[in-house]
């Protein structure tokens, strides 16, 4: 390149354009200056304000994510995102499916009443509690549950087969009115239970009327269940219907403060039932025990139900360690623990935190009350933000109640991150957290409630080094505005400190090399 400079320098006439370029910078006023130093400003401050936008929006950096893609295969640069033999050795294969798995959207097993609850809350704030996405979720439910390939058979049936299908609340509600003037209809009840009553009370009413409706429809397939497919398909409809209409009863006599004859409800539907785990009945009933504060009988649900084989959930591994800590909370004091040493009961219930801490690492915030809640939709995600809301709405009160148990979460939570400091790649406990919830969750919670994030994002260095170049060069704009000739005197000062070591080198240089080389050099 020097070569190359050396010989076209004629040409190019690169010492006319060096002493003009020299000339034109001395001529130039202090409004230049503030003018570039401004310009700067604003283009850096809109990067900056697009680069939040961006990382707020997909959570990485704009530039980032251009580098990486784009520009790092052009310079042939290598993807390091292949997972390393080390992983692969600690059972990927189970792993990815354990995520998917995980990442799969769950119905809430306390969900609130529509009609009663969530557009009640619609009318004092005027926002909607739940998400399109959220309640499409539901649409898809009903139908699964509710109806079958012989509706068509039937006047009230089919016209519910439409119902749910509806997006507009009213024409749903109206045509569960139509299928009611038809017939005795068990799912036009749940529909005007869930949505159109405005209070517990009449939707008891309404699901009192669904049951007498559902256990005839229920005796009559159940006969006639061996006569063929589309017979057997009925009455799995109609065992699902009258499944849900006795669990929804026996959460309004739990709302209602009925909790003994709740739980007695919940326990009768699980023996007659036993198969029918997809509604998580037992997490109604572990609020419910604790509620009555039963704690041998909680223990007892968790002895069946917190099983390796069994999924887990934020109500199963909270529960075990609320139960934990019930027995070392009362007398738990952190100053005594660090000096004598943590007993075997301390230590048992801050593995259970740990444990549940690790499975779902949102729910902490929220039962210590550093995070607001919402309410919970009417979808969860397994150890994502939605299932934290939906846990903590409803066990807040069993954890306050117990003498020392949120002093002690307070004081051990955060222990669990120091044993997993990479959790999306490997775990303890459990499989590593899947990455899929942070996505998930933005579609099952509304737009005003922050999502949680784990592990928390860092700011993206771009982000950083564009704030501090606009605020860099906001400040030079500014002060060489207000005082032109001293900003001056400041620039020539750090330019010649800037040189200084380059002249130190040259004096150096010319002490050390013979007069003649040098003046050879220098006509060069």
């Amino acid at each position: 390149m020097l070569f190359l400079v050396y010989i076209l320098r004629v040409p190019l006439k690169i010492n006319d354009n060096l002493t003009t370029v020299s000339m034109f910078l001395n001529t130039l006023t202090p409004k230049f200056y503030v003018a570039l130093t401004g310009t700067s400003s604003l283009i850096s401050g809109l990067i900056l304000i697009f680069e939040w936008w961006y990382f707020r929006k997909y959570g990485t950096s704009f530039i980032e994510q251009v580098s990486v893609s784009h520009l790092r295969p052009l310079l042939g640069g290598v993807d390091n995102s292949a997972p390393s033999a080390a992983s692969a050795a600690n059972g990927d294969a189970d792993s990815s499916r354990q995520s998917v798995s995980e990442c799969k959207v769950w119905r809430n097993p306390l969900n609130l009443f529509r009609g009663a609850e969530y557009n009640r809350y619609t009318w004092v704030t005027g926002r909607e509690p739940l998400t399109y996405y959220d309640m499409n979720l539901s649409a898809q439910d009903h139908q699964t549950f509710f109806t079958c390939d012989t509706d068509h058979l039937r006047p009230a049936d089919a016209i519910m087969q439409k119902a749910w299908r509806e997006r507009n609340p009213q024409a749903r509600i109206s045509a569960a009115h139509e299928a009611l003037e038809l017939n005795e209809c068990a799912t036009a009840y749940i529909l005007l239970a869930e949505e159109e009553a405005t209070t517990i009370v009449e939707a008891e009413k309404l699901f009192k009327q669904a049951l007498k409706a559902g256990e005839g429809c229920y005796r009559r397939s159940q006969q006639l269940q061996h006569h063929g497919a589309q017979y057997e398909a009925q009455h799995r409809r109609d065992t699902n219907v009258l499944v849900y209409i006795k669990r929804r009863l026996a959460m309004c006599a739990r709302k209602l403060g009925r909790t003994r004859e709740a739980v007695k409800m919940m326990r009768d539907l699980m023996k007659e039932f036993p198969l029918l785990s997809m509604f998580n009945i037992h997490e109604n009933l572990l609020e419910a025990l604790l509620e009555l504060q039963a704690y041998a009988d909680v223990q007892a649900v968790l002895a069946k139900y917190d099983d390796i084989s069994l999924p887990k959930s934020a109500t199963i591994c909270y529960t075990a360690a609320l139960l934990k800590a019930r027995a070392v909370s009362d007398k738990f004091s952190p100053e005594a623990a660090s000096r004598r040493g943590l007993s075997t009961a301390e230590m048992n219930a801050v593995e259970a935190i740990h444990r549940a801490v690790e499975f779902n690492p949102h729910v902490p915030k929220y039962l210590l009350e550093m995070k607001s809640l919402i309410l919970p939709p009417e979808h969860i995600l397994k150890r994502g933000d939605s299932e934290a809301i939906a846990y903590a709405f409803f066990h807040l009160q069993h954890w306050k109640r117990v003498e020392g148990a949120l002093n002690l979460l307070h004081c051990t939570w955060e222990g669990t991150f120091r044993m997993i400091p990479y959790p999306l790649e490997k775990g303890h406990l459990f499989y590593p957290y899947p990455i899929c919830t942070e996505t998930a969750d933005r579609e099952l919670l509304p737009s005003f409630h922050e999502v949680s994030v784990y592990p928390k994002k860092e700011l993206p260095f771009f982000i950083l080094f564009t704030a501090g170049l606009c605020s860099f060069t906001a400040m030079l704009a500014l002060l060489t505005h207000q005082f032109p000739e001293l900003m001056g005197v400041f620039a020539k000062a750090f330019l010649s400190t800037l040189f200084a070591p380059l002249n130190f080198v040259m004096e150096k240089v010319e002490s050390i090399l013979p007069s003649s080389l040098w003046h050879q050099l220098t006509r060069i």
